[in-house]
């Protein structure tokens, strides 16, 4: 088991996503280079228009119309999923990487029942026959939490719960057994309850099958309790990457710090909660130099001239800031 958590799955290096119009060119992604190994959970934070939904999409090779991947490696399993050909993305898509949208409402065909929209995904990428994918899919939705998975089979997405509609979508994206899974919020349109039996199920899920997850998320809480690692995403870039224990023990960088303490934790004493000044940059107005100088309380000269490079001050910290370079 040691070995396995230790084996590299995906790793992303220098990965740049750009949206192009007739007069300007915007930056969605900026030299990312992150690392996810087998069988752990990597938990990408950051406030709403930072990139992270781009970033997991330049994985599976969706980005949107007018936006490309326009340099980098993306490798997986030990080959650059950007040289794969879009028939040999077909195949990766869904069998080896799946992802877990943010709104099951608007994820799940409407006018399909939803045990034939989990069998869809398997009669694509499983050799087997209508009886042993009609099995295999009253299973998942066992594995889900459902007991009475015949009748869950028959029913069509408005009639079941955002709760269950997310169990659904759970249960397509484990369907081929995927060696990643990549979660985009998948509980922000459920309540406080739903969102932790989800999130036991993920990570019940995770475990049995030694599948690793990208878990993108903005709620510090969810990563605190489910991620192995976690990174700090803002205006495009890894501002902070360290493992999860330690990050929350002593974050580095001043945005990470504000967002640690812009969290309101179950804990005594009389800390008040503060608030991180001003507003994620539109990524088409960037500032020059360190995309946080604006709102850090520590900016010096130069932190408005260049932007720092993310260097390596211990075991698995990587930090984007100029306090911690000689």
């Amino acid at each position: 088991m040691r070995n396995l958590e230790r084996q590299e799955l995906l790793k992303m290096s220098g990965v740049n996503v750009s949206f192009f119009a007739r007069s300007s060119v915007t930056h969605a992604v900026e030299n990312v280079s992150l690392t996810i190994e087998r069988g752990e959970i990597f938990g990408l934070v950051g406030e709403s228009g930072s990139g992270k939904t781009m970033l997991a999409l330049s994985i599976m090779k969706l980005v949107p119309p007018l936006g490309q991947v326009v340099s980098g490696k993306i490798f997986f399993e030990g080959g650059d999923l950007l040289q794969l050909s879009e028939k040999q993305l077909e195949d990766v898509r869904g069998s080896k990487i799946s992802m877990i949208f943010q709104e099951p409402m608007t994820s799940l065909n409407p006018v399909f029942r939803v045990g034939d929209q989990i069998a869809e995904i398997l009669s694509i990428h499983a050799h087997a026959t209508r009886k042993d994918i009609k099995e295999r899919v009253l299973q998942l939705l066992r594995n889900v939490g459902f007991d009475e998975p015949e009748q869950k089979y028959t029913q069509y997405p408005h009639q079941l719960s955002g709760g269950q509609r997310q169990r659904i979508l759970i249960a397509i994206s484990i369907a081929c057994n995927p060696s990643l899974v990549i979660a985009d919020e998948p509980t922000t349109a459920l309540d406080v309850a739903t969102e932790g039996q989800i999130l036991c199920l993920l990570q019940d899920l995770i475990q049995k099958n030694q599948t690793s997850m990208l878990f993108i998320t903005h709620n510090l809480h969810v990563i605190k309790s489910l991620g192995t690692r976690i990174g700090i995403m803002y205006a495009g870039r890894i501002l902070e990457q360290n493992k999860t224990v330690d990050f929350f023990r002593e974050p580095l960088h001043p945005y990470s710090k504000g967002l640690v303490e812009s969290v309101v934790w179950l804990k005594g004493g009389e800390d008040k909660l503060k608030t991180i000044p001003g507003f994620v940059p539109k990524l088409s107005e960037l500032p020059q130099g360190c995309k946080f100088h604006p709102r850090c309380d520590y900016v010096m000269p130069k932190c408005k001239v260049e932007e720092p490079p993310l260097i390596n001050i211990g075991e698995s910290n990587w930090v984007r800031c100029y306090l911690y370079q000689n």
